[in-house]
């Protein structure tokens, strides 16, 4: 960088440096500090679609040479490319997925306009006459050019004057059989004629060529290609099987089972909870964790089981569920590593709802991280997880209390329809998830 900044003879404090990341936290602390952070958030679905009509759909169109009227892609079928094949923050591979389906419709339409013109042809091709004697001199000349009279020459007594009349009506030149016939059946004779009557002949053929490729035009030029309409049914036929599936995997959240909400490079996402009961017995506590899980969740995954074990034993004084139990957690998507801490309180909750065998609500989903105390700390992601649950059909999000002024900030399209609670301590998340208990839940 300082050798192009020295071959261009510009002063270092004259230039400014922009620097991009998808991932703040792997900058470097003393190179982070000297630097002013300008957070830009993804694109949401609706402004994905807004910029594919406006732009990505006509650019490439345009490049591939396909008129307006040609194709269709519905609303649907943009929809699904962009919420199960493109969900990374920006449009980039949007717009290759764009050029894809163009291109295969492009192709489409070429094959059915060489199709259509095959057709057209193979319209016009005669079949053979059963019986045809080869023609004399002067009935080649008549049949050639009806319209024509030549005068006979000194030089060549085989000419003579042919009467236009008496030729037209044994010729029609609107019937592609007899002229194809002609082409097929005739062999060369040669006619000596003067460079006028040469020429004259030239000029009929040509019309009688262009009155054959009308009759083509009549037969195939008429027939319009047919729109080639792109929907969610027939979208994998340009584009592939969905990279993405549904972030939802239950209808019905059973029993120890919790969604929770992620952040990734591409976006938000779900995050499902799950616990089990491995055995049972006094003194047999304890938790395996799996889901390939970073150092700061298997914390997080401690402190929720501690925190678990107290407000049970506060609501529910009979049930030493969690002292006495060997319990399970796992974190479905094994193979995708994760860390951070902001799963606290839905690991707390998938553990109580084992504890007192009742589930959650299926659109229901929360997103915090938990003191040891219960205390509900702020996340990052804010639109990002709450479009993640937009998309999953949840209804009800719970986010921590620091956060309500980054959910006020979304536009209202991405907050239409939500019930949103922001809570700072653990005790109203269990009663939104669980509502009041007694001791026959024990």
């Amino acid at each position: 960088m300082m050798s192009q900044l020295a071959s261009s003879r510009a002063e270092p404090h004259q230039v400014l440096f922009v620097c991009t990341a998808n991932v703040i936290e792997t900058i470097p602390t003393p190179l982070l500090d000297r630097m002013e952070v300008i957070a830009i958030a993804g694109y949401i679905t609706d402004e994905k679609m807004h910029i594919a009509r406006d732009y990505l759909e006509k650019a490439t169109r345009e490049a591939c040479g396909i008129k307006p009227e040609q194709v269709e892609v519905t609303a649907a079928a943009l929809r699904e490319l962009i919420e199960n094949y493109c969900r990374e923050a920006g449009v980039r591979n949007l717009q290759k997925q764009i050029e894809k389906i163009y291109r295969k419709i492009a192709l489409q339409l070429v094959r059915k306009a060489i199709s259509i013109e095959t057709s057209a042809a193979a319209s016009i091709q005669p079949g053979k006459l059963k019986q045809y004697n080869k023609p004399s001199k002067k009935d080649l000349i008549e049949d050639v050019d009806g319209s024509l009279s030549f005068e006979k020459s000194d030089n060549d007594p085989s000419s003579e004057n042919v009467d236009a009349a008496a030729t037209a009506e044994s010729k029609n030149i609107a019937n592609p059989e007899q002229i194809g016939e002609t082409w097929e059946e005739v062999e060369m004779v040669e006619v000596d004629l003067s460079p006028d009557q040469t020429t004259r002949v030239g000029e009929q053929i040509n019309s009688e060529v262009n009155e054959v490729i009308d009759i083509g035009e009549k037969a195939g030029g008429d027939t319009e290609v047919d729109k080639v309409v792109i929907d969610v049914s027939n979208l994998v036929d340009f584009v592939g099987k969905p990279v993405f599936h549904a972030d939802k995997i239950y209808d019905q959240t059973p029993i120890g089972v919790v969604m929770g909400l992620a952040w990734t490079a591409l976006g938000g996402s779900t995050l499902y909870i799950e616990s089990t009961l491995v055995e049972q017995g006094e003194g047999k506590g304890a938790l395996h964790i799996t889901g390939q899980l970073g150092d700061v969740m298997k914390e997080s995954a401690q402190i929720a089981r501690t925190v678990a074990r107290a407000i049970l034993l506060e609501k529910v004084p009979e049930n030493p569920f969690v002292a006495n139990s060997k319990l399970h957690l796992h974190v479905p998507a094994g193979a995708t590593p994760k860390d951070g801490p902001s799963a606290g309180c839905t690991m707390i909750t998938s553990l109580l709802s084992l504890a007192i065998k009742r589930p959650v609500r299926k659109d229901l989903a929360m997103i915090g991280e938990v003191t040891l105390t219960g205390r509900i700390l702020p996340i990052g992601g804010v639109k990002e997880k709450t479009i993640a649950a937009r998309r999953s059909g949840v209804k009800m999000i719970i986010f921590p209390a620091a956060n309500r002024r980054d959910f006020d900030e979304l536009s209202d399209n991405v907050k239409e329809g939500l019930d949103v609670h922001f809570i700072d301590d653990y005790n109203q998340i269990f009663e939104l998830a669980f509502g009041s208990i007694d001791n026959s839940d024990s």
